[in-house]
């Protein structure tokens, strides 16, 4: 398949009945209801610091069926789990939880080691540590110790 700035999409390659599957995982009931508006993309933290990242394009690809593009992809491990995508959402998908369902369907089918659910539970719990840290300090008047994260342009 050739790559370029934009995806190729196979038709033969799509597997319609990947949206299904997703939509009969736990959490997954309302992926499609989406019409990709980008009101989760607007939101995202995760959006805002990498400019690969795109729950908004992770979702399209699940409705387009492109089920190997999907869960070989590191951008369903990037999401943070706000539920930030959830709030804004006018159609209610619960991104958050689809997310969580392709991480397990991922593992299930081979395409991210069985340790790997583990590890991104370990990194959560790491991160939202430091997070509790950093507010802690902001609300103490104290200044972070961590270094600035760079930040897309125009955010």
């Amino acid at each position: 398949m050739a790559k370029s700035n934009t995806d190729v999409i196979v038709v033969e390659e799509l597997d319609p009945t990947f949206r299904d599957e997703v939509a009969l995982m736990p959490g997954g009931a309302n992926i499609k209801r989406c019409f990709a508006c980008g009101t989760c993309a607007a939101g995202c933290p995760v959006t805002n610091i990498d400019e690969e990242y795109n729950c908004r394009t992770i979702i399209r690809k699940v409705l387009y069926g492109m089920r190997r593009e999907v869960l070989a992809s590191q951008a369903i491990w990037l999401c943070m789990m706000c539920y930030r995508c959830y709030a804004r959402c006018p159609q209610q998908v619960d991104f958050t939880d689809i997310m969580r369902a392709l991480r397990h369907m991922a593992v299930r089918d081979g395409f991210a080691p069985a340790e790997m659910l583990a590890r991104e539970d370990e990194f959560d719990k790491k991160s939202q540590t430091l997070r509790r840290e950093l507010v802690k300090g902001a609300v103490a008047g104290k200044k972070p110790a961590a270094k600035k994260t760079k930040v897309k342009a125009g955010r």
